[in-house]
């Protein structure tokens, strides 16, 4: 059974940092790609960071300079740092993963709720 566990979301000023987890059971870790969506009330599900097995990474452009995606294969977990945080990224984060050779994230956390405000 598949699962992955999201954590460290919570309140945070506007300039602030947070650090998201997401711990992978039930999978190869090393041979998927991990992803950090984020969803806003109203908003459509959109991708903020992805970083394959090989370690390539990439950025929406709105967080660009500020997230830093990164992955421990040893402990099957990936990070999500933000940083400079602001209102617009308040939202509910959701880890995902896929297979290296998957056309879509197929495996999905329960998420946790990220708050920007003063």
């Amino acid at each position: 059974q598949v699962q992955l566990v999201e954590s460290g979301g919570g309140l945070v000023q506007p300039g602030g940092s947070l650090r998201l987890s997401c711990a992978a059971s039930g999978i190869i870790f090393s041979v998927n790609t991990m992803g950090w969506y984020r969803q806003a009330p109203g908003m459509q599900r959109e991708l903020v960071a992805q970083i394959t097995n090989g370690g390539s990474t990439n950025y929406a452009d709105s967080v660009k300079g500020r997230f830093t995606i990164s992955r421990d294969n040893a402990k099957n977990t990936v990070y999500l740092q933000m940083n400079s945080l602001k209102p617009e990224d308040t939202a509910v984060y959701y880890c995902a993963a896929r297979h290296m050779y998957a056309s879509s994230y197929n495996y999905w956390g329960q998420g946790t709720q990220v708050t920007v405000s003063s």
